[in-house]
């Protein structure tokens, strides 16, 4: 498993992680036992969840260090305790305010999982002992940053799983997450989960993961011809070489594709071929572009030839094309016979192996059916059902008082699967085959 940087402050990374990010009845209950001077009383909580999401055989576990950042920084605000005082009812009494203004983490012993284990059900991830009423304020807040986190981390593993280790994983979803609070924690967990690179610049600053990114249909179609592109000074390759003259590079090579790939040349959309120009002009040593925005086969990927071979000549290596609809496996497979084809005619090894990437609402099923076609894809962008975790919302993730005052504590239910363990626990993992 991957892991962000080192932390350079263990403030919570995300600053509305405050001591008020939890349910009302924690902060009621706080008051009761304040009331009953059991708030002192010293006590044990597991956090666990009891099944394996996405009906699966394991659990990535994370959000610990974020749990940490919590514990280290609780308190309320002054504000805090101005709002508390309004929502509470009047007849509270002022100790209790004074106990919660003075609140902090002394006595507070965190004992952990490491983060990024794969866990099971019923094990406590993480055991918190100290003052009874410390313990019941933090419980939301910590379900909060480790629900999520596992959740999403898990279901990364669920997709390089099914890719296998030879595919690159894009995380693409920051535009389709659950605001930017999942955006962000998505991008972070898919990270330790697997996935190999992030769309989401923000997340790629705060937890040093590398960004990727090519272009969207809006760049392409948003060019009509060529006579759009603006004659610029510009030094490629320690050569002087302007726009005017790197798009005669790329025109003479127009009628040598559209010859080696039997097709009229009429049929390329010109203004596709200018988009391409223009972005491989910006970034010559990282040419990759959307190649679906009209025809994949009579427009996209002969425009593409033409400007790879033009960047050839100038002493770059284009990377590669991005697929966004239609069948995959099968324009994967025609694509990489393509390029197999103009390593051959125009002598160039290394066109063989150019990148090819899909994306297109992929989910783990999509990647197994990709696998059983055949595929020639070398990376997958996915977005949707990675992020939102579509097919299992949630991981149900608990925290439970297991000893209180040195005394064993059971909460028994009709529903046997709640029936929690009592005492405190050691957790002792022994894989005997392998998981799925």
């Amino acid at each position: 498993m991957k892991f962000s940087r080192i932390p350079k402050t263990m403030e919570p990374s995300n600053p509305i992680v405050k001591a008020l990010l939890t349910d009302f009845y924690q902060i009621t209950m706080a008051y009761a036992y304040w009331k009953c001077d059991k708030h002192n009383d010293p006590a044990c909580f597991d956090l666990f969840f009891r099944k394996n999401p996405f009906k699966g055989e394991f659990t990535i576990f994370c959000g610990l260090e974020e749990c940490i950042r919590h514990i280290l920084d609780i308190g309320f605000s002054e504000s805090d305790i101005e709002y508390l005082k309004e929502i509470l009812p009047s007849h509270v009494h002022d100790g209790f305010i004074e106990y919660l203004l003075t609140l902090d983490n002394k006595d507070i012993t965190v004992r952990a999982i490491p983060e990024g284990t794969i866990v099971f059900p019923r094990i406590p991830l993480i055991t918190v002992e100290g003052p009874l009423a410390k313990l019941q304020l933090i419980e939301t807040t910590l379900l909060n940053l480790v629900n999520f986190a596992s959740l999403v981390a898990t279901n990364a593993a669920r997709f390089r799983l099914v890719a296998g280790e030879d595919v690159k994983l894009l995380e693409f979803g920051l535009r389709r997450a659950q605001g930017p609070d999942g955006g962000i924690s998505a991008s972070r967990y898919c990270y330790i989960g697997g996935f190999d690179a992030t769309s989401n610049v923000l997340a790629g600053k705060m937890y040093d993961i590398p960004c990727k990114g090519t272009n969207a249909h809006s760049f392409i179609t948003s060019f009509s011809s060529l006579d759009e592109l603006k004659d610029i000074n510009k030094t490629i390759n320690g050569c002087p070489c302007d726009m005017k003259e790197f798009v005669k590079i790329c025109s003479k090579y127009r009628e040598d594709v559209c010859s080696f790939l039997e097709i009229n040349a009429d049929e390329t959309i010109e203004g596709e071929l200018a988009s391409f120009i223009s972005y491989a002009f910006t970034f010559p040593d990282s040419f990759l572009v959307l190649v679906d925005s009209y025809d994949v086969f009579n427009s996209g990927i002969p425009n593409y030839l033409i400007v790879a071979l033009a960047l050839k000549e100038l002493g770059f290596v284009p990377i590669g094309v991005r697929i966004d609809s239609g069948d995959l496996a099968y324009q994967s497979i025609e694509i990489r016979k393509i390029f197999q084809l103009a390593s051959k005619n125009f002598n160039i090894e290394y066109f063989a192996k150019m990148s090819i990437v899909g994306s297109n609402d992929i989910c783990v099923d999509t990647i197994a059916s990709l696998n059983q076609q055949g595929h020639s894809l070398d990376s997958l962008g996915v977005g949707t059902h990675l992020v939102t975790c579509k097919s299992q919302p949630a991981l149900g993730c608990v925290y439970k008082l297991v000893q209180v005052n040195g005394k064993n504590r059971i909460k028994l239910s009709e529903d046997p699967i709640k029936t929690t363990m009592p005492g405190k626990k050691v957790t002792i993992v022994i894989l005997t085959a392998p998981f799925t």
